[in-house]
């Protein structure tokens, strides 16, 4: 499952990257994804938005046994 949900990630890093930021798997545990937001995209007022509404949203389409995305810190 890891290996499905890097590439999923793959797919959106590059419009992070765009605006200064990254994104990096931290664990995958039950179903649940564990991301950490890095540059730009750590301080952003947006970020919980990005997570649900951009990383959670293309990881489901590619990993339909992912039940969610969470930000860690």
């Amino acid at each position: 499952m890891r290996e499905k949900v890097e590439k999923a990630l793959d797919k959106i890093r590059g419009y992070l990257q765009f605006e200064g930021g990254d994104v990096e798997l931290v664990d995958i545990e039950d179903g649940v994804v564990k991301v950490r937001l890095k540059g730009a995209c750590s301080a952003c007022p947006m970020a919980m938005f990005t997570i649900k509404d951009g990383i959670e949203q293309v990881i489901k389409e590619e990993v339909p046994e992912v039940k969610s995305v969470e930000q860690v810190l």
